[in-house]
């Protein structure tokens, strides 16, 4: 029961919520979220520590980025294929992840 509790926590908040939507688009670094989603550092980085605590997300070193992803594992949960089916990022959300992708804000971030 503890694991649908966390999984429930993790998602009952609309920024993590909205970055679990994201991640579902394909992986993306902090500096990429901190674009699309318009907020401080601190405040993606807690909310990607509780999604990662929750097993939603998984995280990996490339280079000098943290790249952020879907656990895999837990696409086939059925909470997550519902979500998957009803829920979705709001066109502005859509519209800078295309945008932060047209113009590489990782590659940016890192020549700062």
């Amino acid at each position: 029961m503890e694991k649908f509790i966390k999984l429930f926590s993790a998602l009952s908040d609309e920024t993590r919520l909205r970055i679990y939507l994201l991640l579902l688009k394909g992986k993306l670094c902090v500096c990429e979220l901190i674009n699309i989603l318009d907020m401080e550092q601190s405040r993606i980085s807690h909310s990607l520590r509780i999604l990662k605590e929750a097993g939603l997300i998984n995280n990996q070193r490339e280079g000098k980025w943290i790249i952020y992803s879907v656990n895999p594992k837990m696409i086939k949960n059925q909470i997550i294929q519902g979500l998957k089916k009803d829920v979705s990022l709001t066109g502005k959300d859509l519209q800078k992840l295309a945008k932060c992708k047209k113009e590489n804000i990782r590659e940016k971030c890192g020549t700062k």
